[in-house]
């Protein structure tokens, strides 16, 4: 599955969520280190997800760009 990640600069570091996966988060000092961490927050928050017997969201949120 591909889900989208919101990647977002702050002052000192940079958080990541995934909009399909709510709680799923993380944050980085670099936006490198980031992507490293939110998708092995995916991958352990799926994990969880299985272990108590919820179902996996299907990934159904899309991203488009409006150029002003």
């Amino acid at each position: 599955m591909k889900y989208i990640v919101i990647i977002e600069r702050g002052d000192n570091s940079y958080g990541a969520y995934v909009p399909d996966l709510p709680g799923c988060v993380a944050v980085g000092e670099t936006k490198g280190e980031a992507l490293q961490l939110i998708k092995e927050a995916i991958e352990l928050h799926l994990e969880s997800m299985r272990e108590e017997g919820s179902s996996i969201p299907e990934p159904i949120s899309t991203v488009e760009y409006v150029q002003i």
